[in-house]
């Protein structure tokens, strides 16, 4: 392959070097995306809960617990709790409704989410995820605590609210604006390319040029002196 050939290979390839770079470092970073709050009666539902560890470094283990106050009460009862990767549910009202949903395989928990099993209206209220990590230094344990509080309303229809609506349509809009970037920063360094390419061949092509006059000149010098 010339070298034109490799500099415009180099160009196509570093658009999807750039994006597995970017997968790779989401895939290992911890976001806290906050729960979704409106539930379907009859059908599943996540729980979102995400306490993201300070410092990634360091090795830690952490329980969680989750609490639920139904609508209308003041006080909260313990519906779960997981620790050591075994769960635990810890109200009648959820007996065989809660599937652990979070961080997997691991005592380094971050992602606490929970599934609810068959929805129904007694589930609207609050809902409280607490963590209790320990963080492990050299010399020392640190303890922290974290909540995360998620209200929930139950409803009869799935509904889409205006923000959600216009969030989509922000999403779509700024993936077809990276696409239409990437596509003219393509083809002006394409273009660029080219026009090095034929600066490239015009200079060869002058070079070549002066060459051979010199070399009649020289031939003629040579015929004279003879």
């Amino acid at each position: 392959m010339s070298p034109l050939g490799m500099s415009a290979l180099r160009l196509l390839l570093i658009p999807a070097l750039l994006c597995a770079l970017y997968a790779s470092m989401c895939k290992a970073a911890c976001a806290e995306v906050d729960s979704d709050t409106q539930a379907v009666a009859g059908q599943g539902f996540k729980l979102g809960c995400i306490s993201c560890k300070q410092r990634g470094e360091v090795e830690a283990t952490a329980r969680v617990s989750w609490y639920f106050r139904p609508k209308g009460e003041h006080s909260y009862i313990h519906i779960y709790s997981y620790e050591e990767e075994v769960p635990s549910i810890m109200n009648e009202q959820f007996e065989d409704r809660l599937d652990w949903n979070g961080s997997k395989n691991t005592a380094d928990i971050q992602d606490a989410s929970i599934y609810i099993l068959n929805v129904t209206f007694n589930d609207s209220g609050t809902y409280r995820c607490f963590f209790n990590r320990i963080l492990f230094y050299p010399f020392y344990e640190f303890q922290t605590t974290a909540t995360k509080v998620v209200h929930l309303s139950v409803v009869a229809k799935a509904t889409r609210g205006v923000a959600s609506i216009i969030s989509e349509v922000m999403m779509y809009v700024s993936i077809i604006g990276l696409q239409l970037w990437l596509l003219v920063e393509m083809i002006y360094c394409y273009k660029k390319i080219a026009a090095a390419g034929d600066e490239a061949l015009r200079q060869s092509a002058e070079e070549y040029l002066a060459i051979a006059s010199e070399s009649k000149d020289n031939c003629a010098g040579v015929q004279e002196a003879e």
